[in-house]
């Protein structure tokens, strides 16, 4: 199989990252890339189904990646795993003697490990430039619940289905295999049930996750739905005032600099500084346009504001809020922005992941959650969101009272950057428009 092949296929398969932003996987698919990298570092505290499925399912995963590596040309492929993740680096380990093209590379217990420009770094030793690419420096990245669908993607299988971690304030923590499109409710009912009166869904982890409504359904970029008490410290956080933390910044902020010095981004040289955007933005200070310009660089990790200020502030809230500003009105990044060198002190600066886990109060919630990697069936409507991927929204192809099996396909990519969505479960169309399709069981 060649790159034009692999690339047509995941599109149609319908394969994405199967987390953060859900890029389409044929669009990572570059013959300059020199060396491709696994990520097994779960970013976020309290994620786990990466590290679960690697130790179980290692075999077909490494398969998929060594493919996808010997396809693109690349010259090695690294498995980025971190250090308390036994496990998965054992099964790892077991398998490496049939791949002589591949390699571990053991990463640090800290916080933001798995973002893909530190964790480039850490791997390569390269910087990705502000606002660049990885291919920009010959790397491609790809995570492992991608590889573990692109396995089977290869055999014909379409993604229908989603891993997800079902843990914090229900019965039974676990993490399972859903289709595509069921209620978070489900899911959390699924574990046991909430065990507060008074809660939220959190999705995704607990420094860059959000609160969503208990109807929204698993999508393909769900790793996890936390049951948090409503009156919970990151809730309390998520629903803070823009308004109330600007007065609080202008009010309190003492230019410090811990925001900025402990930024993963600013320390790989990257021109992002809180305290100066804390500064301009809570003061209406315009004389430094290059504090405002630069929050295009941050990459909303969180440690500024659930981490670094001793004072409880928020940068990042101010950063996203102005970075948005800046978009609505038409504003780009500038390009060949000046990447400084990495920090001396990089290693001292880095966060600790129990440490950040008892300052985000989610201790209690480190579970093992263990994997059931079977299919649950028996849910008896699904709804598809026709974008859940970075890109063009799909078109569906099917209309209200169209009868569809498990796999069929139900929304063509939509041009440019796009791929395919499939049935999860076989039924009947009793829903359709440009943004949802609702299918209802046999």
């Amino acid at each position: 199989m060649d790159l034009k092949a692999l690339s047509a296929l995941y599109r149609e398969m319908g394969i994405v990252g199967a987390g953060g932003a859900g890029f389409p996987t044929y669009a990572k698919l570059n013959n300059k890339a020199e060396t491709i990298l696994l990520n097994c570092a779960e970013c976020e505290p309290l994620l786990r189904l990466h590290r679960q499925l690697l130790k179980f399912h290692a075999p077909v995963i490494i398969e998929a990646f060594d493919k996808t590596r010997e396809v693109l040309g690349a010259s090695e492929g690294i498995v980025c795993i971190k250090a308390s993740y036994k496990g998965a680096i054992e099964a790892v380990t077991a398998l490496l003697s049939k791949y002589p093209k591949l390699k571990i590379k053991i990463l640090p217990i800290v916080y933001p490990t798995g973002d893909e420009v530190v964790m480039i770094y850490e791997a390569t030793g390269k910087v990705v430039r502000p606002g660049g690419l990885p291919i920009e420096q010959g790397v491609a990245v790809f995570n492992v619940e991608t590889m573990y669908n692109a396995y089977y993607a290869l055999r014909g299988e379409p993604l229908t289905t989603k891993l997800v971690t079902i843990a914090g304030e229900v019965k039974t923590p676990m993490t399972v295999r859903v289709p595509i499109g069921v209620s978070l409710k489900e899911l959390v009912d699924f574990a046991g049930g909430e065990t507060v009166e008074d809660y939220i869904y959190w999705t995704g982890g607990p420094m860059m996750g959000n609160i969503e409504p208990t109807f929204a359904p698993v999508t393909k970029t769900t790793n996890s739905v936390f049951v948090l008490p409503a009156d919970h410290y990151l809730v309390r956080r998520f629903k803070s005032d823009y308004t109330v933390e600007t007065a609080r910044a202008a009010a309190s902020c003492c230019q410090c600099k811990m925001c900025t010095d402990l930024c993963p981004r600013n320390n790989l040289g990257h021109p992002i500084e809180p305290h100066k955007i804390m500064l301009a933005a809570a003061c209406n200070n315009f004389k430094d346009t290059s504090a405002f310009i630069n929050t295009f660089y941050c990459s909303s990790c969180g440690v500024c504001e659930l981490y670094a200020c001793p004072q409880g502030l928020s940068p990042r809230k101010l950063i996203q809020e102005v970075k948005n500003a800046l978009k609505s009105n038409g504003v780009t990044p500038p390009k060949d922005v000046e990447t400084k060198k990495v920090s001396a002190i990089r290693e001292y600066r880095k966060v600790p992941l129990d440490r950040l886990v008892s300052r985000l109060a989610v201790k209690k919630y480190q579970t093992d959650a263990p994997l059931n990697n079977q299919l649950i069936d028996g849910f008896k409507t699904v709804n598809i969101p026709t974008r859940m991927h970075i890109g063009a929204p799909c078109t569906p192809v099917v209309k209200f009272g169209d009868r569809v099996e498990k796999g069929q396909l139900i929304a063509k990519a939509g041009e440019g950057l796009s791929v395919n969505i499939h049935a999860s479960i076989a039924g009947l169309v009793i829903g359709v428009d440009d943004k949802l399709i609702t299918i209802k069981a046999d």
